[in-house]
């Protein structure tokens, strides 16, 4: 039986034994809402908030573009706490609302309520998509590294040869790497010698003699942790990196899948 003879089917009976309204009521709303293709409230906007503050990367510039690709595109409301300078990064009472963070930040010294605020929300298992500095964004909070992102950021191999960023084969279906590509880094190779065992990594940057993890998952008190030590301004026009940004936004907030741009 077709689904709309199934519809017919259903509605008949119902008016033939005891009524059209009687009938329906006494089918589960579930099943109504299933038989008659009624769709439930849409989904609103992820909320995200973006947290910028690395200077040699020139975080603001990246992120604000970013911004502005996401409000073209995709059902995203974005704030802001970017930095004012490198003890004040004003905004962060935006991670009270929001349903994941952009971190791409380098060596602040932020302390007192501030740094409270961003603790905070990793205690409670805030999500977060950590973008290359964020392995060392606080100065005075290092640990961070270790603790939330599951990293152990010791520098990074020179800028005289650019890795090629591959994906994982075992991860290749991983809904973060929906529609990314292998592509070229546009700065230099972190090295990540002793991430956390209970990483998933999901690309690989390579130079000659060289291959460490730059992307990785993890869950840090429930929450939703992506890490990506790429982040260089170039990156940031490079089409993968842009999905893998869009992925990891949305899967961190609990949306499994990307609306395709």
């Amino acid at each position: 039986m077709s689904r709309i003879s199934r519809r017919r089917f259903i509605a008949h009976s119902a008016h033939r034994t005891i009524g059209v309204s009687a009938g329906l009521a006494a089918l589960r709303s579930a099943e109504v809402l299933a038989e008659f293709g009624e769709a439930g409230p849409p989904e609103r906007p992820v909320r995200l908030c973006l947290v910028s503050g690395s200077l040699e990367y020139k975080s603001d510039e990246s992120l604000a573009w970013l911004q502005e690709y996401l409000r073209k595109g995709y059902d995203v409301e974005c704030s802001r706490a970017f930095r004012k300078t490198d003890d004040d990064l004003p905004g962060l009472e935006n991670l009270d609302h929001c349903d994941t963070m952009i971190l791409f930040t380098r060596r602040l010294t932020i302390g007192g309520q501030q740094l409270d605020r961003i603790k905070r929300y990793f205690e409670r298992g805030g999500p977060v998509v950590a973008v290359r500095t964020a392995s060392h964004a606080f100065q005075n909070w290092l640990a961070l590294d270790k603790e939330v992102l599951g990293g152990d950021y010791q520098g990074h191999y020179g800028n005289a040869i650019l890795p090629e960023v591959h994906l994982v084969e075992a991860a290749k279906d991983h809904p973060v790497l929906k529609g990314v590509e292998p592509f070229k880094a546009g700065g230099s190779l972190y090295k990540n010698p002793k991430i956390a065992g209970d990483t998933t990594v999901l690309m690989t940057g390579t130079i000659p003699g060289h291959t460490e993890p730059v992307t990785w998952t993890r869950l840090h008190n429930g929450g939703r942790v992506l890490y990506t030590s790429l982040g260089h301004p170039d990156d940031f026009h490079q089409p993968s990196y842009l999905r893998l940004l869009v992925n990891a936004i949305f899967w961190t907030a609990g949306r499994e899948t990307a609306p395709s741009p």
